[in-house]
């Protein structure tokens, strides 16, 4: 007999499931019923079950937290089931997160435990305790190694993620673009960018051969940022014979011709082992950010600027730069202008190459506080984003005097717009944009320049008001009509992909797996079982 342990802390509840169907006859046993999950877990400890069927919200401690402590512990290696009546996807997220096999609404319905009865049965006949496709695995492990490369991971997606990637006493993250990517939005609209971004994914895939794994796609989500992640260890130059410096020009080669596409490489700095992949990919980030400020290169590499270490006299041009932020905050164009021009002269005359990194630091920071000033709950994270952004568009794309006035006399207006609190309704108007038009290449920036809002002002604006931006809360709209599609016709998942604007059929599958957590065929099968 398989043995099952049921934890709910609604009596009811356990008698119905005890009593719903007949467990022996189906070649199971209810080991023992607890009301919270501190008691399962202790039962754990020197009892073996094959699976765990829990509620979500229960005292002392909840059917996630149960879920979470069996497999940080190893106590347990049963098959995990969560029933509730909370139909939230951020709890199946977070049970998915930490291997649950099924998420279900109560009531239980019958057919649907009888099933989940014969994939355990299953699996514990062909010790196989991953019944999942390779798709959804390859979903899940980009899952983890971007929780690893951004920092929010635990020892569980850490183990998951060294499974399918040595670790290696050098780790550098390297972030991968298109220089086509950097261009403003009227120049490709975000189909293309997605294109080209998924065939440098493809290419680098290709480039690592047995180590595929090391590339991963689209690891910084945010809007307007188009990249692909790299993994680079020291066996992976090893392997090739050559140094580091050679593999990577090897890597941006080889890419390069395999996508016909201008690429830059921002290779982050040194780390050890994979568990510091993080502090590595923020010299890689800020590579990115400072590349809008430098002399164009292919491969930006933090041992060869001066951002790691500099031997020269550091110096901060405060007076200038303080004048520069007054300006800005008193939106006074022509002032902006001319503290700009003043700018560049003392860096000029000066010769400081370090205005590329402390003084544009000292910038960003005093941008931030005059943000931060007009708006106690602003997320700086946010607005260094934003500024981040901007230095990829024409404003500071090349780095040139002119390209940075642009970009000041841009970041002066959406102060302006956060002091005033302007908001004329833009919100009420972009949800009726992509109620009318989802399909079609929408923007914060086009829909800023239609309704006379900045659009950096509009993105926070979004974020305040969503909790996320405005391409995730597009996403998530035509994810849903997706479902929609999925469930009242017969259209091919590529059809629906284009019907709600998608040209790339696997970034498609990637987003909707992201908001339900299978794909949609899946889940078109699942929904037509159930009903």
């Amino acid at each position: 007999m398989l043995r099952v342990l049921l934890v709910d802390d609604e009596p009811h509840i356990l008698q119905g499931l005890k009593a719903l169907i007949d467990w022996n006859s189906e070649g199971f046993e209810i080991a023992a019923t607890f009301s919270n999950g501190q008691d399962a877990f202790d039962y754990l400890k020197d009892n073996r079950v094959d699976l765990i069927i829990a509620d979500i919200k229960m005292p002392v401690m909840t059917g996630l937290d149960l879920l979470k402590e069996i497999r940080k512990s190893g106590v347990s290696d049963a098959d995990f089931v969560i029933s509730s009546g909370f139909a939230d996807f951020s709890y199946a997220q977070t049970a998915i997160k930490y291997d649950c096999k099924r998420y279900i609404l109560k009531p239980v319905d019958k057919e649907v435990l009888l099933e989940i009865l014969g994939e355990v049965k299953q699996r514990n006949h062909t010790q196989d305790k991953a019944p999942i496709s390779k798709e959804m695995e390859d979903a899940y492990f980009e899952r983890d190694l971007i929780g690893v490369i951004r920092g929010k991971f635990d020892d569980v997606m850490l183990g998951r993620v060294l499974n399918k990637i040595s670790d290696d006493d050098i780790v550098r993250y390297i972030e991968i673009q298109a220089e086509e990517a950097f261009l403003p939005d009227e120049d490709r609209d975000e189909s293309d960018k997605i294109a080209m971004q998924r065939k440098i994914y493809e290419a680098a895939k290709a480039f690592l051969s047995d180590n595929e794994f090391n590339a991963v796609f689209d690891p910084s989500g945010h809007d307007n940022i188009y990249d692909v992640g790299f993994i680079y260890t020291r066996s992976l130059s090893v392997n090739m014979g050559c140094s580091e410096e050679d593999y990577f020009i090897k890597l941006h080669d080889y890419i390069r011709d395999y996508t016909n596409f201008d690429i830059n490489l921002f290779v982050g700095k040194s780390v050890k082992g994979l568990r510091n992949t993080t502090k590595s990919y923020g010299t890689a980030l800020r590579l990115r950010f400072l590349k809008g400020f430098r002399e164009k290169q292919s491969i930006y590499n933090y041992d060869d600027n001066d951002i790691k270490n500099s031997n020269e006299k550091v110096l901060i041009l405060k007076d200038s730069i303080d004048d520069f932020i007054r300006a800005v905050e008193d939106y006074d164009k022509d002032r902006i202008l001319e503290t700009v021009e003043k700018l560049y002269t003392d860096v000029r005359e000066s010769g400081a190459s370090s205005f590329i990194d402390i003084n544009i630091n000292y910038i960003v920071f005093q941008l931030i506080n005059l943000a931060a000033k007009l708006d106690d709950d602003i997320n700086q994270e946010e607005i260094l984003r934003i500024i981040s952004e901007k230095t990829f568009e024409k404003g500071v794309l090349r780095g040139s005097k002119e390209h940075f006035k642009q970009f000041a006399l841009e970041y002066a207006d959406y102060l302006s717009q956060l002091r005033k609190n302007v908001s004329t309704g833009a919100l009420a108007d972009i949800e009726r944009e992509v109620r009318d038009n989802y399909m079609s290449n929408l923007t914060l920036k086009g829909l800023g320049d239609k309704y006379y809002v900045n659009s950096a002002y509009l993105g926070q604006l979004f974020h305040k008001r969503y909790g996320c931006s405005f391409r995730d809360y597009l996403h998530n709209y035509r994810i849903e009509k997706a479902i929609s599609l999925l469930l009242t016709t017969d259209m091919k998942i590529y059809e629906i992909a284009a019907a709600v604007g998608y040209r790339d059929v696997d970034y498609f599958v990637n987003k909707f797996i992201a908001v339900k957590g299978c794909t949609p065929a899946k889940f078109r099968k699942q929904e037509k079982k159930d009903n």
